[in-house]
């Protein structure tokens, strides 16, 4: 299956969702998604938790300090 095919299908589904349970449901399914593929890029090692992390604590330590990035 190609991306631009289970693009259509995760779409259509959605869509369909929506249709049949209501725009709650079907935001809740796309959020829950999105953190399923999120945890799936970590466990995979395509995503660095430090790394994110650090940015973070770098951008609010400068912030507490007075300067600006």
């Amino acid at each position: 299956m190609s991306r631009q095919q289970f693009g259509f299908l995760a779409g259509f589904l959605v869509v369909g969702l929506w249709a049949v349970a209501g725009f709650a449901a079907a935001a809740a399914a796309v959020l829950v998604g999105l953190a399923g593929f999120f945890i799936a890029r970590v466990l995979d090692g395509e995503v660095n938790i430090g790394e994110i992390a650090d940015r973070f604590t770098q951008a609010n330590s400068s912030r507490r300090d007075g300067r600006s990035r």
